[in-house]
Order: structure tokens, then C-alpha cells, then sequence
């Protein structure tokens, strides 16, 4: 029974050290996938991309009426035709003179930070020239990328105008907040609606109330009106009246989002916008999340003063080659199982079954750093080295301990394994210290650092205390064993 138990933990401890070091592989269409998380990388290993972005210095071309106004449907006129209308032509620049300068720069990185911490982008740095305006921007290259270059280069400038006037109703200082919901299309109708909920602010809610009271949707109605000539029996035709309906229009980035009115008035301060059309795949609603996600981290964030455009996007690879990430882990392995051996020559039987509790503990430990989201960086592949040691200087504590009773019982273990973590985890105060202070340093390699060791510290605790000491209890669980422990 004792065997059986012990082969038990032993094959356990194989099965995830197959997934932690080879992974499971399932057939995804013509390919073989690997199901388990692959581990998230620090830009030093995997490589980053450097983004530039540069003031926009274009300009546009404004028509306006003998009143100012700007006219949008005179693009097709000539110049001849435009001067018969009165209509005159202005050059007018995407970015004035006047808002170029220290502060809309700075206030513009700021909002980049913002919505890269958004994004969930932990490893960012962003830097701004105070005196060109230019920012450059370095994230690691992963799946998402793309999409946050997407993000972090928009203006973000939200306005509800007039549609008929242009005037600006609401904007970006009227938002509190904005989020993603989604929900049943409908009671009847099948499939899934994605919507960007925008909560408006105090004054915002004021404004909303004033506009969806003011815009809302009219019916045209018909008045016939007859009117009897006291001279004739002649009676005028009928007269239509028709009340038009005014419409807003909600623009992001200058760009209509809709055209609408409104059925009613709204007092919540909340206005939801349907993004995309019901969907039951699940492929497509998550497009849809992804659009609906991209504008609330724009909105939340404010709008940039200054218009900005990527002027380069290039991915920069690592210093540090695979062959090198090779030789390491190669050297980390071939010092892991010579350590090991010696643990098995020293204590036989104990120091063998305790060499496949320390496995297990090392692929457990991978799988954790994959699924807590560790950045690995050079300095957490150190810190991974520092776990194992510390490790490996507990099991071995545990094993001396072992070794010097004469008689080795239930009470004798739990004497020594009680021992053991006194002694050890007394003296890793400092190093538990430091290591929760570094957890919480911005710097990613500090950071990344401290995270790895946290993680492994508090796995030598658990992990030690339920496998390391089931099985050394199944080992001795008839007793009376002598010194060697066979």
C-alpha cells in the first residue's frame, strides 16, 4: 500500500513536469497547438516595439459662408463658384501655433501613460522632446501589440454637435467615465449586442437632459386648412405642415459615430451606444469588445491637446539571442541534476524520493510564473535560479535532520520538518522583505524580480509542507527506520 501511495504522488509529479517542460498539444485544424500559456516576456528577451510619434503638421482647407460658418457640402465647387456664392477659403493648421508648447506636451505623454497602464502595457517607457514635441514610446511586442499602438496614438477628442448648426452641444470634459457592456439583443431576437456605456458627469448630465429634450423625434403633421370667400363658395387647397426633426451628431477623433435623435428624455446621465450588430460568434463579438474597449480607454483618458501621428513603428529585436537563453538553461539544468544526485548519494532511498518532490516543485513553479503573469526578464531568470537554491537548502535541512535521529516516527518528522521551517524561514526575513518591496517598484527588472521570488518563496512554504512531507511521512510510516534511512 505504501508503494502504491508513494507511485501515486511520484507519477503525479511526472504528469506536470511533462506539461511544464513540453506542454499539451491538441489538433487545431491543420495544426498541432499548444493549450498551455506560454510564459510573458520582459523586452530584453523577447524584443519591444519603439514607436515615434510626431506633431501633426498638416493642414486643412475650411470653407467658410459671408457669416463664418463653416460650409461641409461645398468640397465639388470651383473657385469661381465658390466666389459667386461668397464663400471664401481658409488654410487653417491641424495643430495651431498656440497649443504647441512644454505643458500640451507633457499633458499628452501623461495621457499616453494613462491609457497604456489601461491597456494593461506594465512594461512602457515613454519619453517626450520639449522642444520638437516628438514622443517615443517603447512597449514589449506581444499578441496586442498592434491594437495598442492604435490606441495610444487617437486624439480622443469626443463631441456631440448640432447637426444642422455644428454646434458644439458636449465634450471630452463632460465625461466621468466609460465601460463595456454587453447583453441579450433583445427578449425576442437571438444573439449577443456590445455597447459602450458613457457616463456623463454632473454638468454632463445637466447637458444631456437639455439635449435629448431638445432633439427629439418629431411626426410630420398635416393641418388642412379651408377657407370660405364670402364672395365664392371657392375653397383653398390644403396646406402641409412639416416640423423638421433636429438631430445630434456624435463624433470621436472628428469622425461621425451616428446621426440621431432622441425618444425620449434621458435623466440617468448614462447613454449607451450600440457597437456592431447582435452576434452569436463568438469570434465576432469579440471584435466587437475589443472596438467598444479601444474607445472607453480613449475616453476615459481625456483628449490629447495636441494631434499626434506615428512617424515610425519598428520592432527592435533582443540583445540576447535563443542560443544564449539556451546555454543558460542548460547550465541552470546541468547544476540542478548534479545537485541532485548528490542529494540521492547522500540519503539514499529519502534523498531520491525527495529529488522528485523537488522536480515537481520546479515544473509547479514554471506553470505558476505562466499563469500568474510574471514578466521574465534576465534579472526574474536569476531570481528563478535563487528559488530553487533556497529550495534546495530546505530539503536538504529537512533530510540532515532526518538523518540524525536514531529513530525515525511520526513525531520525529513532524519534530523536524517543524524545525526546519523555523529555522529556514527565520533566516529569510531580510530576503522576504526585500523581495515584497520589490514587487512594488515600477522598474521591471526590480519588479519582475521581486515577483518571481514572491511566487517561489510562497510555493517552497505550501509546497513543502503537503508533498515533500506526504511523501517523507509515507516513507516512515512503519517507523523504526535507522540513520541512513533504509
Amino acid at each position: 500500500m505504501k508503494k502504491i501511495k508513494i507511485l501515486t504522488i511520484i507519477l503525479g509529479i511526472v504528469l506536470i513536469t511533462i506539461v511544464a517542460f513540453f506542454g499539451v498539444y491538441v489538433q487545431k485544424q491543420n495544426r498541432m497547438e499548444d493549450k498551455v500559456k506560454d510564459y510573458s516576456y520582459a523586452m530584453d528577451l523577447k524584443g519591444g516595439r519603439n514607436i515615434r510619434l510626431t506633431v501633426d503638421d498638416t493642414t486643412n482647407t475650411v470653407i467658410k459662408d459671408a457669416n463664418g460658418n463653416e460650409v461641409t457640402d461645398a468640397d465639388s465647387l470651383t473657385d469661381e463658384e465658390l466666389t459667386e456664392k461668397g464663400y471664401i477659403k481658409e488654410e487653417t493648421k491641424t495643430n495651431p501655433d498656440d497649443v504647441l508648447n512644454e505643458e500640451n506636451y507633457l499633458k499628452s505623454k501623461k495621457i499616453i501613460e494613462k491609457r497604456l497602464n489601461k491597456l494593461g502595457v506594465d512594461n512602457y517607457i515613454v519619453s517626450v522632446d520639449k522642444t520638437s514635441g516628438d514622443i517615443l514610446i517603447e512597449i514589449p511586442e506581444n499578441d496586442s501589440t498592434d491594437n495598442v499602438v492604435s490606441n495610444i496614438a487617437t486624439t480622443g477628442k469626443f463631441e456631440i454637435i448640432d447637426s444642422t448648426t455644428k454646434e458644439a452641444l458636449m465634450d471630452n470634459n463632460d465625461i466621468k467615465s466609460s465601460k463595456v457592456m454587453y447583453g441579450a439583443a433583445s427578449a425576442t431576437a437571438t444573439g449577443t449586442s456590445v455597447y459602450l456605456d458613457i457616463e456623463f458627469n454632473k454638468e454632463g448630465t445637466n447637458k444631456l437632459k437639455d439635449i435629448s429634450t431638445t432633439y427629439v423625434e418629431t411626426n410630420t403633421t398635416s393641418d388642412t386648412n379651408t377657407t370660405n370667400n364670402t364672395t365664392t363658395d371657392e375653397t383653398t387647397s390644403s396646406q402641409e405642415e412639416t416640423e423638421e426633426t433636429k438631430q445630434i451628431t456624435m463624433k470621436i477623433d472628428d469622425e461621425e459615430i451616428m446621426t440621431t435623435s432622441f425618444d425620449e428624455t434621458i435623466e440617468t446621465g448614462r447613454l449607451s451606444l450600440s457597437v456592431g450588430t447582435a452576434s452569436t460568434d463568438a469570434q465576432t463579438l469579440q471584435g466587437y469588445i475589443n472596438q467598444a474597449s479601444s474607445m472607453a480607454i480613449v475616453l476615459d483618458n481625456g483628449n490629447m491637446p495636441i494631434k499626434y501621428t506615428v512617424s515610425e513603428n519598428k520592432y527592435v529585436l533582443s540583445d540576447i539571442t535563443q542560443n544564449e537563453l539556451d546555454i543558460i538553461f542548460y547550465v541552470m539544468l546541468a547544476i540542478a541534476v548534479l545537485a541532485l544526485i548528490v542529494l540521492i548519494i547522500r540519503y539514499k532511498t529519502r534523498g531520491l524520493l525527495n529529488a522528485f518532490s523537488y522536480i515537481g516543485l520546479a515544473a509547479l513553479f514554471l506553470l505558476l510564473l505562466r499563469y500568474t503573469n510574471v514578466v521574465i526578464s534576465i534579472e526574474s531568470i536569476f531570481g528563478v535560479a535563487v528559488v530553487l537554491i533556497l529550495n534546495y537548502i530546505f530539503v536538504n535541512k529537512l533530510l540532515s535532520k532526518m538523518k540524525s535521529e536514531e529513530k525515525v516516527d511520526k513525531v520525529a518528522i513532524s519534530i523536524a520538518i517543524k524545525e526546519t521551517y523555523k529555522e529556514f524561514f527565520i533566516k529569510i526575513i531580510p530576503i522576504i522583505i526585500a523581495v515584497i518591496t520589490f514587487c512594488f517598484i515600477r522598474w521591471e527588472p526590480i519588479s519582475s524580480f521581486g515577483m518571481v521570488m514572491f511566487w517561489g518563496i510562497l510555493l517552497i512554504s505550501l509546497y513543502n509542507i503537503s508533498i515533500t512531507n506526504l511523501l517523507v511521512r509515507i516513507k516512515e510510516s512503519k517507523g523504526g527506520k535507522n540513520k541512513n534511512g533504509k
